[in-house]
Formats: C-alpha cells, structure tokens, sequence
C-alpha cells in the first residue's frame, strides 16, 4: 500500500468522524451570492487562504485539442494563462473556496493548478476539469488520470456543451477507464444526498454568463442554448464507487465565478454550491 494511498484513507476517515458535525445551514447557502460587497470585476485582490490543508481545490491543466487550442492566452486578474483549463480561474476557485470554508468544517486550503502529469495529483482526492469537450489528453494524461480514478481520486468535469464537445469528451474517458460506462446519476445515488438532498427538479441548467439577458424593464431572463439539454452523469469503478461526475450542457462554474454579481441567479449559484460541496464529500468519505 502506498504511502499517498494510507494518508488518504486516514483522511477520509478522520472527515467521516466530523461529518455529523458539519455546519451547512440552506440560508447560508442563500445568502452565498449577496454576500460580497462590489463587482465581480471591481473584485480587488485574491483572497489568502492557508497554505497547507486536508482539501485544496485543484484545477487540472490539460492539452487542448490542436484544432480548438486556446493559444491566445487567457487573461485573469491574477494574471494569463494557455488553454481552455483557465476558464473561470481564478474567480470560480476563489469562491467556491471561501464557501467550502463557510458552509463545511472541511480543513480547506488554497486553490491549486497543475498537469494532469504531476505527482501532486495523488495527494488530492478530488480534482475539477472545465471545458472537457475541447480538451486532447496525450497518452501520459489519459493512462495518469486512469490511475488516478482507480486509486480513490475523484474528478469532476464542467461547461462543455453539444454533440460534437460530448463525443470528444466520451472518446477520451474511454482511453482513460477503458469499458467503463457513463450513465445517468439516479435521485437515490448517495452523491445527491450526502450532505444537501438534490432531488430531480435540481437538475435543471445553470446558466454561464453568456445564456443571461436583461428583460425589457429590467430584471434578467436565463437563456438556455438551443439544442442543448442539462444532464448530470457519472462514471463509476468496479466496486460502484461514483469516480467522474459530469455537468454537462450546463456551466457549475460560472455560478461559483459570479457569485458576487447582482445580476447572475442567486438560486442557481446556490445549486451549484450544493452539487459542489456534495461531490466533494462524497470524494473525501466513499
């Protein structure tokens, strides 16, 4: 047994001692999307958080497809970046963070980036993947994700939409758990319940920024893309232990991004921070 593979058992055991003890209040929730005081671009400095902790956000830095490689480089207020990893970075983390930290007693930390390729990946178990339908995992990525996956990690992928994105998406898992089926997650899967209860209705589209429009009058109208349809999927090992949730034709990571901007749905910035926090401890307790 490995010594990244001990440490993590002991930490999943020591979050399964506090679960009961977690603090996760609905209205906090609520309240999550109105609690900043200026902008999301007027936003200021990142926040600090510590630097050594039990859980780390991790977003995972990957290959692009050539044909759709975002090679312009990305800007960020902390900064550019290459690729479509980088949507959201880092806004989304930041936030996101900051409410694992509010609404949970999980020991959390600053939000990281790295290759798929690096062996910090083994000392985190649970990682995050947007824009998935235009990434191109070399062989190195696809058979170190796999390990990864069969080892206890847990990803969640975000914000890829529409057959041709889809199709990307299902060949790659393939060489990354080879015959290994996605299926539907159903409403009795303990990953819906495990802290929040998700029930069907939730499972609706969260809106990137780019679907909202301002209603004649004011106020503002969700727009959802044509042809699109929200779908909340999973992967799972051998022994039925969910490894790969997926959001697709839907934008979890905006909501985290804009969770301090008027104008983006407080109600599905709330959903989106309970299907995050939920994936997470399920990552750190099954």
């Amino acid at each position: 047994m490995s010594s990244w593979w001990r440490a993590y058992k002991a930490q999943r055991h020591r979050l399964k001692s506090v679960l009961p003890l977690l603090t996760v209040a609905l209205l906090g929730v609520a309240l999550l999307a109105q609690r900043f005081a200026s902008r999301h671009e007027d936003s200021g400095p990142r926040p600090t958080f510590p630097a050594k902790a039990d859980f780390h956000f991790i977003r995972l830095e990957y290959t692009d497809l050539p044909q759709y490689h975002r090679g312009f480089g990305f800007a960020s207020r902390s900064g550019t970046g290459d690729g479509w990893w980088i949507v959201d970075w880092p806004e989304a983390d930041d936030h996101f963070t900051t409410g694992i930290q509010r609404l949970t007693r999980i020991d959390t930390g600053e939000p990281l980036h790295f290759r798929i390729t690096d062996d910090k990946l083994f000392d985190n178990p649970w990682v995050y993947a947007t824009q998935a339908g235009w990434w191109g995992l070399t062989d190195a990525e696809t058979s170190r994700l796999g390990e990864y996956l069969l080892r206890g990690g847990f990803l969640v992928v975000d914000d890829f939409w529409g057959e041709e994105q889809w199709e990307v998406f299902k060949e790659t898992m393939n060489r990354v758990l080879p015959k290994k089926a996605i299926n539907d997650i159903s409403e009795a899967d303990s990953v819906m319940h495990v802290l929040y209860d998700i029930q069907e209705k939730d499972r609706t589209f969260i809106p990137g920024s780019r679907h909202l429009r301002r209603a004649p009058g004011g106020g503002v109208v969700v727009q959802q893309p044509a042809g699109t349809a929200p779908a909340w999927r999973a992967m799972y090992d051998d022994k039925h232990r969910m490894v790969v949730a997926i959001n697709y034709d839907t934008d979890v990571g905006d909501a985290w991004e804009f969770a301090d901007v008027p104008e983006y749905p407080e109600a599905m910035t709330t959903l989106a921070y309970r299907y995050g926090i939920n994936y997470i401890v399920y990552a750190m307790t099954h």
